[in-house]
């Protein structure tokens, strides 16, 4: 499976229709809108109805590896009257929309082969045991190891949510590297990895297709902020002639889907009203250590755009990987993570150049926060209507304990969560993502190996 899973119709389908249908890209060249505009118009369709109906909510989860420096990212205080730690500090302006959680364990770590970061980054999302297989880990008495066991939960609402959008999920990252347990989190089912795209150029070109310059890119973006009617009324009368009941029907309801949008667009805060392809600037490789702040910023530019677009309602962002060791010198920490990760708790120097890469990637979760809030939506901004979950694979990084997760999330999925809250439990991590499913609307069901599902963790929930 690709980075993006987007739908088409099915073998069967199309067998059962072709005698009485153009092809797919035709039918869109024949009506103006052009091949690249294909996917938007399932877009404005989903769009459309949400507008009618519920708003439509969205699922992004962010990674940072190797751990944290709890004394110096725990908050201080009460549920509700607590103070932001050093290194969320900068997450201020968005207190009353976060939930941090200090406590949870990945109890199924407990359970099945891998070393410390292997377990950790195959359970995170999936709470499942990983497959056997021939990727040593980091340690002589360690079974070899292949994949995770099972679904991760962006993917479990992804095929709940993500259905009628153009791309079920986007998976993007910067230096993840490899292809093997250590550099995937999203799993489309057991041994199924979904491989993260660390290019912005690449996802942008897949996503948005030179939206500005492209002839049916000029279309779709007629389409998302203006009118087409015009230029598809003047075919409608010779096409009737060419297409099959089937193909007179798509085609009419994409005109009854226009139409309607035009008038929506035009009141502020409708869904996709604020889409735009974001732009990227001369290009930069992201390979490079010192391209990786620039790299981020991309990625949060254009998933905040997929987001808005409505072309997916889950995605993801991976910064590096675990047991990620890439240096930070524009923060003054020349050192690499992961190295930095394993010395001592009484390294003093070495724990506040942990503290100050996690608080840099606080500041950058910050500016993600700021880039939803700035899109109006229905009921609030976007920034509203999504849950953005920040995830780690360990509690700290010298021991490998998976214990205490550092667990950050904002916004409240349209009004799902109950947000402006810090929350000291000892549970189960499974039990949180159970609890993020249901938000999403999956049923209240174990999630993950049943055995350290505790049950839903019903506080979260508005």
């Amino acid at each position: 499976m690709s980075m993006f899973d987007q739908h088409e119709p099915s073998n069967e389908k199309t067998r059962r229709i072709r005698k009485n249908r153009i092809g797919r890209r035709a039918f869109a060249k024949s009506v103006g809108l052009g091949a690249l505009a294909v996917p938007f118009v399932a877009s404005l369709r989903s769009r459309t109805h949400a507008q009618e109906g519920e708003i439509p909510k969205r699922l992004l989860v962010w990674f940072t590896p190797n751990g944290s420096i709890r004394e110096n990212w725990r908050p201080s205080g009460g549920e509700r009257d607590f103070a932001l730690s050093t290194i969320l500090q900068d997450l201020e302006p968005f207190k009353d929309r976060l939930t941090i959680i200090d406590g949870l364990d990945m109890r199924s770590s407990r359970f099945g082969p891998g070393d410390g970061h292997q377990v950790g980054m195959g359970h995170m999302l999936t709470a499942t045991d990983l497959l056997p297989g021939d990727t040593m880990g980091g340690c002589d008495s360690c079974a070899p190891v292949s994949w995770a066991g099972g679904i991760s939960i962006d993917q479990k609402i992804a095929n709940h949510i993500g259905t009628t959008t153009p791309f079920r999920s986007v998976e993007l990252g910067a230096r993840t590297g490899g292809s093997n347990v250590w550099t995937r989190m999203a799993y489309a089912g057991a041994g199924e990895p979904i491989p993260p795209e660390d290019d912005p150029y690449r996802a942008f070109e897949r996503l948005f297709a030179d939206l500005d310059t492209d002839p049916g890119g000029a279309a779709r973006r007629q389409l998302l902020q203006g009118s087409v009617l015009d230029a598809v009324q003047a075919d409608f009368s010779s096409l009737q002639r060419k297409l099959g009941r089937e193909d007179r029907e798509r085609l009419q309801i994409h005109l009854d889907v226009i139409s309607d949008l035009e008038s929506r667009l035009a009141n502020a805060g409708t869904i996709g009203a604020a889409c735009e392809a974001p732009m990227l600037g001369d290009r930069i490789d992201p390979t490079r250590d010192e391209n990786f702040p620039m790299t981020l910023d991309l990625q949060m530019d254009i998933i905040t755009a997929a987001f808005a677009c409505d072309l997916t309602r889950v995605g993801s962002l991976q910064w590096t990987r675990s047991v990620g060791n890439i240096a930070f010198p524009w923060i003054g920490v020349p050192d690499r993570h992961h190295d930095l990760s394993h010395e001592g708790d009484g390294a003093a120097v070495a724990q506040g150049k942990i503290t100050e890469i996690n608080r840099w990637y606080a500041g950058k979760f910050a500016e993600l926060c700021a880039r939803l809030d700035s899109i109006p939506e229905p009921g609030g901004t976007l920034l509203d209507n999504t849950l953005i979950i920040w995830v780690n694979e360990l509690g700290r990084g010298n021991s490998h304990t998976r214990n205490d997760l550092p667990i950050v999330m904002a916004g409240s999925a349209g009004g799902a969560f109950d947000t402006g809250r810090f929350l000291e439990m000892d549970r189960s991590h499974a039990d949180l993502l159970r609890t993020i499913g249901m938000g999403f609307g999956l049923p209240d069901e174990p999630f993950g190996r049943g055995d350290v599902n505790d049950g839903a963790i019903t506080t979260l929930l508005a």
